[in-house]
């Protein structure tokens, strides 16, 4: 289980949603019936953490309980076993490689090498131009296409390193990678 940062969560400020993300929250709590609000909390953080710069500070998380009505352990206890929920600052790109059995007989302890060397950094760390975090995560649900990472909110399947060096090119290039499962009809990525 993940650990809440309590460094990064003494960041002096009290989060609350924008105006725009308060009018997104009102319409995702208006899709569950009263007594049911609690069901919101993964849509909710998923808000607060976009706000936030990519991860939950403590007051993001208690900022939502508030709103759920709940007590903020609630919370914290959803927003610290998903994967996709950051408890402490990462960079502009979090890099989430897969590292179960399809994935890793794949190839995918190769990919974390790549990209650890690339940035000179280890896993759930940052890069120095904060650009980029690495992390391993549990399955990513693509095992048809292993190894699978996920950069963001998107997916890259049937990786090698040449593959995943040409993505992480083209977003330190600033450009839109030529392919991810979310941008494409595609089943699987890179030729390779």
């Amino acid at each position: 289980m993940k650990t809440i940062d309590s460094k990064s969560c003494d960041d002096n400020s009290k989060f609350s949603f924008n105006t725009a993300n308060r009018e997104t929250a009102e319409s995702i709590l208006s899709r569950y019936p009263e007594g049911w609000k609690i069901s919101a909390v993964l849509p909710l953080l998923h808000l607060a953490q976009k706000q936030n710069g990519g991860w939950l500070s403590k007051d993001a998380m208690e900022h939502v309980a508030v709103i759920l009505n709940v007590h903020p352990m609630r919370v914290y206890e959803v927003a610290s076993f998903y994967t996709m929920f950051h408890l402490s600052s990462v960079g502009k790109h979090v890099v989430q490689i897969c590292r179960t059995a399809s994935c890793w007989l794949n190839g995918a302890g190769q990919l974390t090498e790549l990209c650890k060397k690339k940035f000179d950094i280890n896993l759930n760390e940052t890069s120095s131009n904060g650009l980029f975090t690495i992390q391993e995560v549990e399955c990513l649900g693509a095992c048809r296409n292993a190894p699978v990472v996920q950069i963001n909110d998107d997916y890259y399947e049937n990786l090698d390193g040449r593959s995943l060096e040409k993505v992480l090119d083209q977003i330190v290039a600033d450009f839109v990678p030529d392919y991810s499962t979310n941008n494409s009809n595609k089943s699987s990525g890179f030729n390779k």
